[in-house]
């Protein structure tokens, strides 16, 4: 009889970057991982990264999401979640947020994507953003959330967004509901709903 071993769940996320490469290459590597749920690929100024979050991160990035969308549903904001969907401009840059949001409708590039950041890559990130033209970008770092919103010279520091529907959310009150998440998440969320 032959057992399938199950595999732990990642504590720590695996980062590989390769720099000095092609888009061809980049798109090879990514047709490589299609059938890999979790892996986010990036590509820009000819580096390539792979990333393979651990639970962590990927408990960070569902909390935020869901007190996200709670919130924007209970502003009766029209959005749809596009999580770690591809966004790229062709040959130049190619992101997988960890959370990504269009207001209204369904957009190519979205209007908000949301990093997790556990090893590296926080604001060194945003020149990839920009040469999509994502109009918000946070990084959820350390226990703080860092918004950035694009302007014509490139991302500048906000503390509350700009954007449709979520210009009225209380940045600090949403960090203290994501850190009492690490503990009890079901309690973060009847706070966060409470609140609003």
């Amino acid at each position: 009889m032959i057992q399938a071993s199950v595999k732990e769940p990642l504590t720590q996320d695996q980062r590989i970057v390769h720099h000095g490469r092609t888009w061809r290459q980049f798109k090879l590597i990514q047709e490589g991982f299609e059938n890999s749920p979790g892996v986010r690929l990036s590509f820009y100024a000819e580096t390539i990264e792979i990333l393979m979050p651990g639970q962590p991160h990927e408990t960070f990035a569902s909390i935020i999401g869901c007190l996200l969308m709670i919130y924007l549903a209970h502003r009766g904001v029209a959005f749809v979640p596009t999580r770690s969907m591809t966004q790229e401009k062709e040959g130049v840059a190619s992101v997988q947020a960890d959370e990504s949001y269009c207001i209204g409708k369904v957009k190519p590039i979205a209007d908000l994507s949301i990093e997790v950041v556990f090893t590296s890559g926080g604001l060194e990130k945003l020149p990839r953003y920009q040469a999509l033209g994502v109009p918000e970008v946070w990084f959820w770092e350390d226990g703080t959330l860092r918004l950035n919103h694009l302007r014509n010279d490139g991302y500048e520091r906000i503390d509350r967004s700009e954007l449709p529907g979520l210009e009225e959310l209380d940045i600090d009150f949403l960090k203290r509901c994501i850190l009492m998440a690490e503990t009890d998440t079901g309690e973060a969320i009847r706070v966060f709903q409470q609140g609003l």
